[in-house]
């Protein structure tokens, strides 16, 4: 079974060649209050990132992975794994789709049934969680699409430009025990 491979997109590894991408992504204003970011990041601590990105999900907790076009492998995008627990067989989920062109295309999707299929099968989870702000209704219709579920509200969560805004927990069990 592939898992990482489909006809629209693949999922790959971090390169080195991935710098000028993370450094546009990670300094991108608009999507700090997704990823709690508060401040820029240099070239030289995503450099240090990129040199480590080689590590074991089972150390280092997260995994991240480049989404490319299949025909022509243009990285479009990002999709994490992350507060991995093992021993309770969980992983949160993440993902942006960079490329504004890109778009409502359904390789955000494809790259989440991707993602779950390769964690499933390959890390044994045996269940998936997303943390999205209350009024991402595309995220929140894509999640529910692929069978998220709602599990909660965490209130106040995100303190926004606009006042602070409540963040939906959505989880996704896999029924198949190992």
């Amino acid at each position: 079974m592939k898992t990482l491979k489909s006809d629209t997109i693949l999922l790959r590894a971090l390169e080195q060649t991935d710098l000028d991408l993370l450094y546009e992504l990670e300094n991108d204003e608009s999507v700090w209050e997704v990823s709690n970011t508060t401040t820029p990041y240099s070239k030289f601590v995503l450099k240090q990132y990129l040199e480590n990105a080689h590590r074991d999900i089972y150390e280092v907790k997260q995994l991240r992975l480049v989404i490319c076009v299949a025909e022509n492998r243009k990285p479009i995008g990002l999709v994490d794994l992350f507060d991995f627990e093992p021993k309770h067989n969980r992983a949160g989920v993440g993902i942006v789709i960079f490329d504004r062109d890109e778009r409502n295309k359904g390789y955000a999707s494809d790259a989440l049934k991707m993602i779950a299929d390769y964690s499933f099968t390959h890390l044994k989870l045996h269940q998936m969680y997303a943390n999205i702000s209350e009024d991402n209704n595309v995220s929140i219709q894509m999640f529910e699409k692929l069978g998220y579920v709602l599990a909660g509200t965490k209130k106040d969560w995100i303190n926004s430009e606009k006042g602070y805004k409540n963040e939906l927990l959505y989880q996704l069990i896999h029924e198949k025990e190992f």
